[in-house]
């Protein structure tokens, strides 16, 4: 079967692109797939994560004013899907164009939607007035006319069900990236991590002043954050202005992640929402205990509370320090939740999830 991905780029760090990676490699590495990647303005920017050498790259150049932007893209794009003919295309594009391939392109052939975020990604502030209020509704609208076009509407959890009004939908979750026999921690350093590019979403300015009153007890523990920095939102200022310098550290994203999961003795998701939380399975998988805002939407589809982790109530910024500083005063109570939070992410390894794909391709090429 001939598989086509449409996306935006692949050379990040984020979650989509270590997602798409782990699946694109497995499908043509282990069950014969043909697998092409259209991407958008990457040019020769180098990849993050491994892909398999199989795989076929095709990237679009877009630019100019709005208008001349999307009709570069539009000929790029419908020129890319004719010269493939592919069997199913898969599109991974949180933005609104992504909606609205089916009808663009004419639906060449089966087409599946894959959400990796959830709607709230259009709230990028506390306060909304009136015109972002329209705007967003008829967001929307938009998002919901181009998903019901799709063949197939994947969502992440069972609790994404809920954004979209939708009768296509189908829950498929994120693959685990690590094996499940790599090595975990010993849950002895005074460590809490987190990982994430910074902004809005990831809320590291609640994880700060959550931070600010654990450290008070605690102040040979520090915070590790890896992910992308964003100078405009602050974020070291906040740290220094709440005098947590010597105990925040916030580092560039990096390939050997997993060497930070097995250094970490507690994990920590602040995200005001989420499409999943692929960070939580990871570091659960190398047994470290995760404390986790229940946000919309993902963490408590992973966390089994008070058993493989701890969820607290979305913006309880008080209890989200105590339940960090809970772990902190137990080292028994890390390693109770972490063989636990072994055991739950399990479930998502690859070994499980990439077969339920290759079961949709597999229908959605037998009903074309």
């Amino acid at each position: 079967m001939k598989l086509l991905y449409i996306t935006n780029q692949i050379c990040g760090a984020a979650g989509l692109e270590r997602v798409l990676s782990i699946k694109a490699t497995a499908l043509a590495d282990n069950y014969g797939y043909e697998v092409h990647i259209i991407t958008l303005n990457q040019g020769k920017l180098p990849l993050f994560y491994s892909f398999s050498k199989k795989i076929k790259y095709h990237d679009i150049t877009a630019n100019g004013n709005s208008i001349n932007y999307f009709r570069k893209y539009l000929i790029g794009i419908k020129a890319k899907v004719n010269e493939i003919a592919p069997d199913v295309i898969s599109v991974c594009d949180d933005g609104l164009k992504g909606f609205l391939l089916p009808i663009l392109l004419r639906k060449p052939c089966p087409m599946i939607y894959e959400r990796h975020v959830s709607k709230e990604i259009e709230k990028t502030t506390e306060k909304i007035n009136l015109f972002k209020s329209i705007k967003r509704h008829i967001i929307y609208k938009l998002m919901y006319y181009g998903g019901a076009s799709y063949d197939k509407f994947i969502v992440l959890t069972q609790k994404n069900l809920n954004e979209w009004p939708l009768k296509n939908t189908l829950v498929i979750n994120n693959p685990l990236s690590y094996n499940l026999d790599t090595k975990k921690s010993d849950l002895t350093e005074k460590v809490v991590l987190a990982v994430g590019r910074h902004s809005y979403q990831k809320g590291y300015d609640r994880l700060l002043s959550a931070w600010e009153k654990v450290i008070i007890a605690n102040p040979d523990w520090k915070l590790l954050i890896f992910g992308k920095k964003d100078k405009s939102l602050g974020l070291k200022k906040i740290a220094d202005d709440m005098n947590l310098h010597n105990s925040v550290y916030f580092n560039d994203p990096v390939k050997n992640i997993n060497e930070q999961y097995q250094k970490a003795s507690i994990f920590v998701l602040s995200s005001r929402y989420e499409g999943f939380g692929m960070v939580l399975i990871e570091a659960m998988i190398h047994g470290v205990p995760c404390v986790s805002f229940d946000c919309p939407y993902g963490p408590s589809d992973i966390i089994d509370h008070n058993r493989s982790g701890l969820l607290v109530k979305n913006g309880d910024i008080n209890d989200f320090a105590n339940q960090i500083k809970k772990l902190i005063n137990s080292e028994k109570l890390r390693r109770e939740i972490g063989k636990k939070a072994v055991e739950k992410a399990r479930k998502f390894s690859p070994e499980i999830i990439i077969p339920q794909w290759v079961e949709l391709f597999k229908s959605l090429n037998i009903n074309k």
